[in-house]
């Protein structure tokens, strides 16, 4: 074997790799175990807040290798939602009204027609919105001009009437692309401030997802108020500043008050070295990073241009913070002392402490000691300490006297990144006319003081103004990146240009359906590699042994890879863990059965394990290409649980391809080195495809008719059906799993709710047990909002209380809106489509005949088919499956596998043609096929079995997609032997009903009869 010593350091860094990063998992979890020993009390209860405590005061602290919990938590993997149970959201940002701001919410009827033209178009396109905009509106003004209606002052130095249709588009889709990016800014840091631990936050981009942000919140419990969270305005504001000395005196009786408690034992801020856990109770996420860079706030316009440095306003500053931090007590050991630390505005904490803090200040004897026009506010982004501690910034913030802001954020009419004089990056600003009264009133008032910019009450800036700024137009300069720059100016413009954000997709998993999930994910794992272990060295004896050691090193490298990532291990990528095992074994059945066929030829050992690896070489790639190519086009179009499968998948055909065809064969020689001899087979598998004998082309005769009349009798049952049982993926609505204490007839509880739901399309199904059901209804199918969400979960609780004995129980929840339904049926089939095509030319270029494209690409179409037809068919029989988006992913691994299969048929049809000038297709189809016959039933049996496992042991929620897998194995391996292969005949020159049986099984392997030069 060339290259050993490459292969086998190779597979010590990997597995030293994979071992590093599940080690993470490991301590993660060893961390949590000793919070949970730190929260128990006497009476074995667990308090969540003294968990939290624990958990936070080790946040920043050195745990494992150097590295803190914090980022061990960043490296570990994790579990998806569907096993940990929380929320998924995917919110879209409205360009319609994005677009309305432009144009100064412009009544022009051909607007107004061309924004609902460009929303009917979007359903079936994608374009940008932009773009179907812009070809709305010449359908309806054949010679419009855009400039026309988006030509005002707010966009003067953007767009005048001049401009070209091409450049007020490239304006508009620069500005929605701002406000894409300032909703995603907007709400990251509104989840940051949440405290969810390990949220994921994520743009999607293409296939629709222009314009949409997809949220995941692990172990959240509170629905409505996340809902509220994400569709919530912005809320921008200019506000006042108290200086250092200001409230200085107030924090003299503060500290008098924390003393008193602390005496008292009613309060414990530990000491200014150590602090017991209890006190901090911050959220880890309660900040985010920044550079504590110094702002200024300059007057832009040339004629009239004062400002001031903050630089010399920082030390000043922090010498007044420091001065009076010291005069509170006169040593460090005072109570605020021990709590606070001097920063550049006044007054700041760790991050770790700001949740302690809060629930000081928002006591009501200690907001008597403030003044009533007083309020407190934390920066958004915190000062960098040493040792890799993170101080929050307290901004005392001064109220107007009805308690408003003095100015908000609609009075900026544009704000965009810019460069000063010395070419330092700054951000440019400019107010409305109303706007500009008001800030110039502002700024004159606040000479030499901080103005703190804040948005949903988080200070992301606070300059210092120099002298009264008219004009409206202003500068904010200081040490920024450019990045950073960019950052506020786009949220500057969130007043000006709201964004306002939908649901349109949403899945709610409870903890009790999570934890459910993980034991269905555990015990198919386990039962589904017991499965193969115990298959293959029953049938391979030693070698079966060797390649289940493989498989082993196979799941242990997608984990570590997985790990490495930072990906979540969800349900759907268990089952594709599951699936590679079934599927990685068709690299080591081939690469056997080449060697079983070499052995024959009294070849000696060595010389039959190089001849076995050499020869599958070809073979396993072909297949793993194919099948890796269906997965990635599965990643690229899919969404949630689909991309989880996807990207197992792709992992397993990458790992599955290294261990088989290396680690096994080092392996394999290490074995028979040191014992001499290996056997490859046992008496069972030497005689049971031994007298295998059959005529493809014959069988052919029967075998299309038969498909096509399946397939026939499958769409009439849809027909009869009522049409394909879409789930919610594909229609759009609102699906509930619901838990009640005894059965309920499925029948009766849909009677029920039919009232409850005003006499809308509502489908009602056992789901995983008798005494649970899925409710699906189409129920305010076309409202996105919160209150219809409200109205419809309402409308369910009202039908089930006349089950109120039986305790039922919301276990989870999911919506999909109209457009995201409409984009994923598109996605869908395109990603099938798209599949077939990509199939369609590798095999061409690598067969160099379109015959044997179209033959496997055919008997891919029928495997798709056949299962769609066999859904209908059951569901008219009453065994209703839902087609939904893993149902795709089901049907795209089906063709996967069968093209697998397929290939390596067309394989051995190639080889044996080179074995003579002048042989065509139709000479050695059938040879080809006996002599892989064996190998085609071995892997359909093993990835049989472990798909039968899925189905019994992995859950509801991956019974339609194993049912599906079910039928798309036995579909594809007939289709492989009595579709694919005598299609290529039939499309080739000659008679196909002419084509000899060349011979039996032994003559195509040992004893064949050779076809000599």
């Amino acid at each position: 074997m060339r290259h050993k010593n490459f292969i086998i350091i190779m597979t010590v860094v990997i597995t030293g790799l994979c071992l590093l990063f599940l080690s993470f998992s490991f301590v993660s979890r060893s961390v949590e175990r000793k919070a949970e020993a730190f929260a128990t009390d006497s009476q074995g209860q667990v308090n969540p807040s003294r968990r939290q405590a624990y958990l936070d005061s080790v946040w920043r602290e050195p745990v494992f290798l150097g590295l803190t919990y914090q980022e061990i938590k960043e490296k570990e993997l994790g579990l998806g939602l569907d096993l940990k149970g929380g929320m998924h959201v995917v919110l879209e940002v409205s360009p319609v009204e994005i677009l309305r701001a432009l144009s100064g919410n412009s009544k022009d009827p051909n607007f107004v027609k061309a924004l609902a033209r460009a929303q009917e178009l979007q359903k079936n396109s994608q374009e940008k919105f932009t773009t179907l905009f812009a070809e709305a509106y010449l359908e309806i003004v054949p010679q419009g001009k855009l400039s026309q209606v988006f030509s005002n002052s707010a966009n003067r130095e953007k767009i005048n009437f001049n401009t070209s249709n091409d450049e007020v588009i490239r304006v508009l889709d620069r500005e929605v692309e701002d406000a894409v990016d300032r909703s995603f800014n907007i709400l990251r840091t509104r989840i940051d401030k949440f405290g969810v631990t390990n949220p994921n936050i994520q743009r999607l981009s293409g296939n629709g997802g222009d314009g949409r942000i997809q949220i995941e919140l692990p172990g959240v419990d509170d629905p409505e108020r996340v809902r509220r969270l994400l569709q919530g305005m912005a809320n921008l504001e200019f506000w006042e500043v108290w200086t250092p000395d200001e409230f200085t005196p107030y924090f003299l009786q503060l500290n008098e008050y924390l003393a008193q408690q602390e005496k008292a034992g009613k309060l414990n801020l530990g000491t200014a070295d150590q602090k017991d856990p209890l006190t901090q109770g911050a959220t880890p996420n309660a900040t985010v990073k920044t550079d504590g860079a110094d702002d200024v706030l300059a007057q832009a316009a040339a004629t009239d241009s004062t400002g001031l440095a903050q630089a010399g306003q920082t030390a000043a500053s922090t010498d007044s913070a420091a001065s009076g931090l010291d005069s509170l007590a006169n040593a460090q050991s005072s109570a605020l002392a021990r709590l606070f630390v001097p920063l550049p505005g006044g007054f700041g904490t760790n991050v770790r402490d700001t949740a302690k803090v809060n629930e000081i200040l928002g006591r009501a004897e200690v907001r008597a000691i403030f003044p009533p026009n007083m309020k407190f506010l934390w920066s958004v982004k915190p000062v960098q300490g040493g040792n890799r501690q993170e101080f929050a910034e307290l901004y005392a913030i001064k109220k107007g006297r009805d308690g408003k802001a003095p100015l908000s954020g609609d009075a900026i009419n544009d704000a965009r990144q810019d460069f000063d004089q010395n070419g330092r990056p700054e951000i440019s600003m400019a107010m409305n006319p109303n706007g500009s009264k008001k800030w110039a009133r502002l700024t004159g008032d606040n000479i030499n003081r901080q103005i703190a910019i804040v948005l949903d009450n988080y200070v992301y800036s606070a300059p210092v103004v120099q002298g009264e700024i008219t004009g409206g137009n202003s500068s904010i300069s200081g040490n920024f990146t450019v990045e950073e720059a960019k950052d506020l100016a786009n949220i500057l413009k969130a007043g000006k240009m709201p964004a306002p954000t939908r649901i349109i997709e949403e899945a709610i998993v409870g903890p009790s359906l999570g934890q459910e999930a993980i034991n269905q994910g555990l015990l198919s794992t386990i039962a589904g590699l017991g499965a193969v272990v115990l298959f293959m060295i029953g049938y391979y004896r030693r070698g079966g042994f060797i390649a289940d050691l493989a498989l082993v090193f196979n799941v242990f490298f997608i984990l570590g890879i997985l790990a490495q990532f930072g990906a979540a291990l969800t349900l759907p990528g268990i089952a594709g863990i599951v699936l590679t095992l079934g599927m990685a074994v068709d690299s080591n059945v081939l690469i056997f059965e080449r060697m079983r066929e070499e052995m024959t030829k009294g070849l000696p050992m060595r010389e039959v394990i190089n001849k076995g690896y050499e020869k599958a070489f070809s073979t396993i790639l072909d297949a793993n290409v194919t099948t890796f190519l269906v997965g990635f086009i599965l990643y690229y179009f899919g969404s949630g649980p689909v991309k989880g499968f996807a990207i197992t998948l792709m992992m397993g055909i990458v790992t599955s391809f290294f261990t088989s065809v290396y680690i096994s064969r080092i392996l394999v020689e290490r074995t028979f080195k040191s014992k001499g001899t290996l056997r490859f087979s046992s008496s069972f598998a030497d005689s049971l495809f031994r007298n295998i004998r059959f005529d493809a082309m014959r069988v052919r005769k029967f075998a299309y008719p038969f498909s096509l009349a399946v397939i026939c009798f499958g769409f009439v049952a849809m027909f009869l059906s009522g049409g394909p049982n879409l789930g919610v993926d594909f229609k759009g609505g609102r699906s509930y799993v619901v838990h009640l204490e005894e059965a309920v007839p499925a029948s009766e509880v849909r009677t029920t709710l039919l009232e409850a739901f005003e006499e809308a399309g509502t489908e009602v199904k056992t789901f995983g047990g008798a005494n649970r059901l899925k409710v699906i209804t189409s129920y305010l199918a076309d409202d996105e909002s919160v209150q219809a969400d409200e109205t419809v979960k309402a409308a369910l609780e009202q039908g089930l209380s006349r089950y109120k004995k039986l305790n039922p129980e919301i276990l989870s929840s999911s919506k999909v809106g109209a457009t995201m339904a409409d984009d994923i049926q598109r996605t869908s089939l395109v990603s099938v489509l798209l599949s077939l095509a990509g199939i369609f030319l590798y095999v061409m270029i690598r067969f160099s005949k379109w015959q044997f494209s179209l033959g496997g690409v055919v008997a891919l179409l029928h495997d798709a088919l056949m299962i769609i037809a066999v859904f209908s068919i059951l569901d008219l029989f009453g065994i209703s499956y839902e087609m939904d988006q893993v149902f795709i992913a089901a049907l795209l691994t089906v063709i996967g596998f069968s093209i697998n299969d397929t290939v390596v048929i067309f394989d051995r049809i190639r080889e044996n043609m080179g074995l003579r000038a002048g042989l065509q297709v139709r000479d050695v189809i059938n040879p080809a096929l006996i002599s892989t016959f064996s190998r085609t039933i071995i892997t359909s049996s093993t990835v049989l079995l472990v798909v039968l496992v899925l189905f019994i042991f992995g859950g509801e929620v991956l019974r339609g997609f194993s049912l599906a897998m079910i039928i798309g194995v036995v579909a594809g391996t007939y289709s492989s032997l009595f579709i694919a292969a005598p299609l290529v005949v039939d499309t080739s020159r000659g008679s196909a009903d002419s084509a000899p049986v060349l011979g039996k099984p032994a003559d195509v392997s040992g004893k064949r009869q050779k076809v000599s030069k």
